[in-house]
């Protein structure tokens, strides 16, 4: 993962409405949400919630599936985590050592 990825991941997500709906995903587990069920939830238009979906697919954040009709949204969980963790291992590793007292 590059400084890039993680920019642009973060980026995305800097929107409270693809916010909203990532977390929304998150929550709904492996079998996602349709796209009319994220509607419902958060109120936001069709044709604004298609934009912010786009945002999200495009960095990886989030898939897609087309079952029949039904367009089926899925939060991408190795990529949430690889994007997560990009930040949490570098956590403190450039402190210095606090001397014994």
């Amino acid at each position: 993962m590059t400084l890039e990825q993680t920019a642009a991941r973060l980026e995305a997500l800097g929107s409270p409405t693809r916010l909203q709906v990532y977390r929304l995903l998150v929550r709904a587990g492996e079998e996602g949400l349709p796209v009319g069920e994220i509607q419902r939830h958060t109120d936001v238009p069709r044709s604004t919630l298609s934009h912010h979906l786009h945002r999200l697919i495009g960095v990886g954040l989030v898939t897609q599936e087309r079952q029949a009709t039904t367009l089926i949204c899925r939060a991408n969980y190795q990529v949430m985590n690889d994007t997560l963790g990009f930040l949490a291992s570098e956590c403190c590793v450039d402190a210095k050592a606090r001397p014994a007292a």
